[in-house]
């Protein structure tokens, strides 16, 4: 999770679309070189051990853009193939209502 985090901060789409499952890989991927990362937290995982095949990261990030900050708050999907780690897919979670 982190290396694809840091591939996105650097625009490095080889990397990218290589740690991408390739039945969910997009046939183009659009990386704005105005966004800039600001940081990312991963709030948790489960499985991607050293036996496991799957595992799922829930993280967020950070990015600001044209001077309004965002935040992409997700549940990731992992699977192994071929001993490498790949990207599969994700659910956003929706930011919280706040409470006044």
């Amino acid at each position: 999770m982190r290396s694809r985090y840091s591939a996105f901060v650097l625009g490095l789409e080889g990397y990218l679309r290589e740690s991408w499952h390739p039945q969910s890989c997009p046939e183009v991927l659009q990386l704005d070189p105005q966004q800039c990362w600001l940081g990312l937290a991963i709030r948790a995982c489960e499985g991607g051990g050293a036996t496991d095949q799957e595992g799922v990261v829930e993280f967020v990030a950070r990015s600001k853009r044209d001077g309004r900050a965002s935040r992409l708050h997700e549940r990731s999907r992992f699977v192994r193939v071929a001993g490498h780690w790949r990207y599969l897919d994700g659910e956003i979670i929706p930011a919280k209502s706040r409470r006044r």
